[in-house]
């Protein structure tokens, strides 16, 4: 599952700014160490199955006006929809681990079953990650899916990044509740 690196030096990056690359394998051997234990912690499955007990009989129609009302209000004064995941207990923990990071993790974030944000370190560009591969990917592809996402400039962070994306499993079922997208600074990983 993993890619084969495919750029010799940072300084490439400037380069082929419209360009998707490789992300290498530093970047899921540091997610793996680093953040899959604390993400299936009893704090995110307890906050992904509280959402999934709200939005599991969610309509598509439903879930596009949700991602519609988040695509509004970003960059907006007023952002009730946003406020209440970037408020959210939760998102608070997630900022911890950002920067605690030492500058390798640009964002994070928490998704339910139907890849609605559940927390965020940051806003993110939309509300539904469900139609991404960050999430059919993981959620989609059921317990211990990992996805490792091409390296490209975020919009959201502004930075050159690769996202590497995991099932979030509830230990009480065994089964896939959620997935957890890492976004990763790809320059602090050679």
């Amino acid at each position: 599952m993993f890619r084969n690196f495919v750029m010799a030096t940072p300084l490439v990056f400037a380069a082929t700014a419209a360009l998707a690359v490789d992300a290498p394998p530093a970047m899921t051997a540091f997610v793996e160490a680093e953040i899959m234990s604390w993400a299936q912690g009893p704090e995110v499955i307890a906050a992904v199955n509280e959402q999934n007990a709200r939005t599991t009989s969610a309509t598509s129609d439903q879930i596009t006006a949700w991602d519609t009302a988040w695509r509004a209000e970003v960059g907006q004064t007023d952002q009730p929809m946003i406020s209440e995941v970037i408020e959210h207990p939760l998102s608070a923990a997630l900022r911890d681990q950002v920067a605690a990071s030492g500058g390798r993790i640009t964002e994070l974030f928490v998704m339910d079953a139907q890849g609605l944000n559940v927390a965020a370190s940051d806003i993110t560009s939309d509300y539904w990650q469900g139609d991404e591969a960050k999430h059919s990917e993981t959620y989609g592809a059921g317990p211990g899916a990992v996805f490792v996402d091409e390296i490209e400039l975020d919009e959201s962070t502004q930075t050159y990044q690769g996202q590497v994306s995991f099932t979030l499993t509830d230990p009480a079922t065994g089964e896939a509740v959620g997935a957890v997208t890492v976004g990763l600074n790809a320059e602090s990983f050679y």
